[in-house]
């Protein structure tokens, strides 16, 4: 863009800037004037305290317009009822990780500029939000765990008050740090001490919706011989049952001979969820807030205590029932496949 500013528009933009009281329009007064004297952006930037792309910005608005007056709603007016749609359909598709890439492809795609502040309230006022995407399994049926659900409402609305229902698994909480979001002071970076230790503390649970009895076992390996003995635990715990419908994943100790063999001649009848569907199985929440009131940013320096943390919360379930009452209920998540 040439810097065409003749005498008289210098001239007449020299005395606006001494009437004019909105600090914004000096600020856009002062970058033209800047420009046509040879100033870069990114100088004029430094000299007013404001970003290239805001510089940009107000520069082309005033040698394609002569517009100096910000209107109201800032640069959500760049772009048209179209370019709106089609960029809000990128983003559906494409997650960037800076307002500045977005603002680079506005450009590029409908040679608007826009300043970061400016996009970032284009992106609010669209309804869009900085936040992390969920994970889905890549493998996970759709239309399977939709029958799953089916078949377990059925099992429930008809399952006879001498029947109950689990949903089992196991966990494997690694001797380790887990640093999460926290409440921490503005312009504080704060250090969680971690710990390089690779060993695990291996547990087998499962937890009964209603009521939310919960049953665990802390076991050395996570194999057959010790899923029995959980098995008959849950049994134990469980002695007016006439059948334990328990639902488990499809990991392979949980659906080998030796585990089909063992429950033929028990009260326990197994069902499989969908592959892939941990969202299906209740008790992955329980594991969530175990790792909330365990785990999050808590450094245990020996594995003992790694270990005594994660029993103390099972052997204390009452002091967060409520917690689990809230958060642990067969409304499944349906993930979104799309």
């Amino acid at each position: 863009m040439g810097r065409k500013l003749s005498p008289e528009e210098r001239s007449n933009l020299i005395i606006a800037h001494k009437k004019e009281r909105d600090k914004r329009v000096c600020d856009r007064i002062k970058a033209v004037l800047a420009y046509d004297d040879g100033y870069s952006y990114s100088e004029i930037s430094r000299l007013l305290l404001l970003d290239d792309e805001t510089i940009r910005r107000h520069i082309d608005a005033y040698f394609s317009s002569h517009k100096l007056k910000p209107e109201n709603g800032g640069s959500s007016s760049y772009l048209t009822t179209s370019e709106t749609s089609l960029l809000k359909t990128h983003l559906y598709e494409k997650t960037y990780l800076y307002v500045r890439d977005i603002c680079e492809y506005v450009r590029q795609t409908f040679n608007k500029s826009y300043s970061i502040s400016g996009m970032t309230k284009w992106l609010i006022g669209n309804g869009f939000r900085y936040k992390k995407p969920h994970g889905v399994p890549a493998k996970a049926d759709a239309e399977k765990q939709q029958l799953f659900i089916e078949y377990y409402q059925s099992l429930k609305s008809h399952l006879p008050d001498d029947e109950v229902i689990y949903f089992a698994d196991s966990t494997h909480p690694q001797h380790q740090t887990r640093l999460s979001y926290g409440w921490i002071a503005k312009g504080v970076r704060k250090a969680e001490k971690m710990t390089a230790c690779q060993k695990r503390v291996n547990l087998i649970g499962a937890i009964n919706l209603d009521g939310h009895h919960i049953e665990y076992q802390k076991v050395d390996w996570v194999n057959g011989e010790n899923l029995k003995k959980f098995l008959n635990q849950l049994m134990l715990s469980n002695p007016n049952a006439k059948k334990i419908h328990l639902f488990l994943d499809n990991a392979g100790y949980n659906k080998s001979k030796e585990i089909q063999d063992f429950v033929k001649n028990t009260k326990i009848n197994l069902h499989y969820l969908p592959p892939y569907s941990p969202n299906l199985n209740p008790i992955e929440r329980l594991w969530k807030i175990m790792h909330e009131y365990v785990t999050y940013n808590r450094y245990y320096s020996r594995l003992a205590d790694f270990t005594e943390g994660i029993l103390n919360f099972f052997q204390n379930l009452q002091q967060v029932m409520p917690t689990i009452r809230t958060r642990i209920n067969d409304n499944f998540q349906k993930l979104n496949f799309t």
